[in-house]
């Protein structure tokens, strides 16, 4: 599975971006998909998850602010991210987990700056 992630840039704090990520190759129907972020000189963090099922679930820092979402169809999963803090700059990876694989996209930066 490849991964393509896309959608960072720089952006005022209170403000929103739209992270997107399409995956393409041998997609199994069930599996799960996250959002995960890496600040400079951090280890990389969980964000945001979603399930084939439609199940989400968020870390505490983003819960209210950071949606997860998918479109089955296009085999995207999208991180709408309202109401942005310095603190979330970062690159933001997605990844991609079936029964037998994990896969990395390359990373998107994002950076929320005045």
């Amino acid at each position: 599975v490849q991964l393509q992630a896309s959608g960072g840039g720089l952006v005022q704090p209170g403000g929103s971006l739209r992270l997107s990520c399409t995956a393409s190759g041998s997609i199994y129907r069930i599996n799960s998909m996250n959002w995960y972020r890496q600040a400079p000189g951090k280890q990389r963090d969980l964000v945001a998850t979603i399930t084939s099922g439609g199940d989400t679930n968020y870390a505490d820092s983003v819960k209210g602010r950071f949606t997860i979402s998918r479109d089955t169809a296009k085999n995207t999963v999208y991180l709408q991210m309202n109401s942005l803090k310095p603190e979330d700059t970062a690159v933001y990876y997605c990844r991609y987990m079936d029964y037998a694989r994990t896969c990395w996209g390359q990373g998107t930066q994002v950076t929320v700056s005045s």
